[in-house]
């Protein structure tokens, strides 16, 4: 990965209009935040420009509004959550280009954080509109991204900027990169990755990068079923995209000819319905009933994935092994991911992990903050690991 300027480059920052990118695309419930998580996370970034004097002026988006501005679409109650998560105030103006939010700009003092009104209320964000990159540029003497989760779009607040403002990344923008470096743009060897999930559809692009990359492969959850299909196995009733076996077949090949080893379930914890307290039963995959799912994978696969995990340096995870959020399909996933933090609390494993199910799969065995790094980015986490330039990044590159 090319190198990057960072808050380390940016020099004196006191009274300088700085525009700060941020990701606050947080749940929201009765006007009030939910979850904090996006807020927290970008904290660091805001508070060390304030303190060094900027005048902290934040981007961002919330939502997808399609025909301007929008009132349950608004951030205003962000605004006061970010407020609750500094522990300063945090100015609210109900625009984010034009004259109100040049006014809110000129009136801030060294130190003070404004948040401006959702960038996607104007249609020129999402089209990256020269005109609309000039308008919010006009408010900023500098420019910082510290929204990686918005790093693969090429929208004006995100790429546009940062051709006309000096622009670096903010401290969980930088972390960020260089987990991802050390996950598998530069990782010590050999690498392991987790990939699992529902469907092979979706992470078609994502398993062709990673046999490329990695040394071994392991494929759970519903597209485990896709794989074993595939080699001929009768998965029962299980989920399984049959259309997508000759893609399977494929994958298989290229994991083959780059050295890449696929370790696919060897038993699964079998059940006539999805549902909890189900009746259950480990079978080995060759005999899984006909009227049976494949829910979860079994302790001998599990005991294989840890093995491999053992024998790695570098592990990448994207994807539950099984439902985990249905006892007790969720045994597998637990297990693997405390033997992965275990490894790497003891200092013998670099771990990356990211995608939505995945931070929820780690919360749950209790474990996210025992990896190495756990990307809240969704998206912009499965397009690097699919190997895909992104936008955002890029154009921060010095």
């Amino acid at each position: 990965m090319a190198a990057f300027k960072t808050l380390d480059d940016i020099g004196h920052v006191s009274g300088k209009r700085v525009l700060v990118r941020v990701d606050l695309n947080v749940p929201v419930a009765d006007g009030k935040v939910t979850d904090a998580t996006r807020i927290e996370r970008v904290a660091p970034t805001i508070l060390e420009l304030a303190d060094k004097g900027a005048k902290v002026i934040l981007l961002a988006h919330f939502g997808r509004p399609k025909d301007g501005p929008s009132p349950e679409f608004s951030l205003e109650p962000i605004a006061r959550a970010t407020a609750d998560v500094l522990g300063r105030p945090v100015a609210f103006v109900s625009d984010c280009i034009g004259e109100k939010a040049a006014g809110a700009v000129f009136a801030m003092m060294p130190g003070d954080i404004a948040l401006l009104e959702n960038t996607r209320f104007y249609k020129g964000e999402e089209k990256n509109d020269p005109d609309f990159a000039d308008r919010l540029a006009a408010n900023g003497d500098l420019y910082v991204n510290d929204a990686f989760s918005a790093a693969h779009r090429a929208h004006a607040s995100t790429e546009g900027l940062a051709h006309r403002l000096p622009a670096f990344a903010g401290r969980t923008m930088q972390a960020e990169l260089e987990a991802l470096e050390k996950g598998l743009g530069n990782p010590a060897k050999p690498v392991v990755a987790i990939v699992g999930g529902a469907k092979v559809s979706t992470k078609i692009d994502l398993l062709m990068n990673l046999v490329r990359k990695v040394d071994a492969l392991v494929i759970g959850g519903g597209m485990a079923n896709t794989f074993l299909a595939a080699r001929g196995t009768d998965v029962g009733k299980s989920l399984c995209e049959h259309d997508l076996t000759a893609t399977a077949k494929q994958i298989m090949i290229e994991a083959a000819g780059a050295g890449c080893a696929i370790v696919l379930p060897v038993d699964g914890v079998v059940a006539k319905e999805f549902r909890a307290g189900a009746a259950a039963q480990t079978v080995a995959i060759d005999h899984v009933p006909a009227d049976g799912m494949i829910l979860d994978v079994g302790p001998r696969t599990v005991a294989a994935i840890c093995e491999w995990v053992d024998r790695a340096a570098t592990l990448v995870w994207n994807g539950p092994l099984g439902a985990f959020e249905i006892e007790p399909f969720d045994r597998a996933t637990v297990e693997a991911a405390r033997h992965a933090a275990r490894r790497t609390v003891e200092g013998k494993l670099v771990s990356v992990a990211g995608g939505g199910d995945t931070v929820a799969a780690l919360n749950h065995a209790g474990v996210a903050d025992d990896f190495t790094y756990v990307s809240t980015a969704g998206g912009a986490f499965l397009e690097w690991m699919e190997g895909k330039e992104l936008p955002g990044v890029k154009v921060l590159q010095a």
